[in-house]
């Protein structure tokens, strides 16, 4: 546990420094969770209840449509954050499914501790504003990357975007991801 503490402690202190005092208040409103590879966290029509920061493995957020075809949203690997955002700020049920593409320790911060800790430690608030907008411009972008432009270079962003993620997840995961079927994807990665 001492571990994933300090990873999360340093990713908090990317942007906020923290005296002991508060570190201790941040780290007793965490909870450890475990999942098996193929487990689901969160399942379209959940409630979100937590943020969630990966300390090992990685997790993978994703949509079926009415074909049930699966679409890849995001990926989270170590030191990443990830919640069904539109579930945890409404209260209402949840659109994505969150599974665990291996095995994966995370530590969840409830929602209701999250707003406790903006009361007792208020600079948590900047910590969550800017992993709010840093989401908000990746969603932004891979909209606008997916409208315009070709697949290989939608694969170049993701290799950018996800460096450690490239030889780790199934081609079917990333081409579900980029946006294209697994047959193209093989080719277009045997052409590059």
């Amino acid at each position: 546990m001492d571990d994933q503490l300090n990873a999360i402690l340093n990713n908090v202190s990317k942007h906020i420094a923290l005296t002991q005092a508060e570190k201790d208040i941040f780290t007793s409103m965490l909870q450890t969770k475990h999942l098996k590879r193929k487990q689901h966290w969160l399942a379209t029509g959940d409630i979100c209840r937590h943020s969630a920061y990966v300390t090992a493995g990685c997790l993978r957020g994703y949509t079926v449509d009415s074909n049930g075809y699966e679409h890849v949203l995001s990926f989270a690997p170590p030191d990443w954050w990830m919640a069904d955002m539109y579930s945890l700020l409404t209260n209402q049920p949840g659109h994505l499914n969150i599974e665990a593409l291996e095995d994966t320790e995370m530590l969840l911060l409830p929602k209701s501790s999250q707003e406790e800790l903006y009361k007792l430690v208020p600079k948590f608030e900047r910590v969550f504003r800017i992993l709010a907008e840093k989401s908000l411009v990746a969603y932004q972008q891979r909209l606008i990357d997916n409208l315009s432009l070709p697949a290989a270079e939608r694969y170049d962003r993701f290799c950018r975007r996800y460096p450690t993620l490239i030889y780790h997840l199934p081609q079917k995961q990333i081409a579900s991801y980029i946006g294209v079927t697994p047959e193209f994807f093989s080719k277009m990665r045997k052409a590059m």
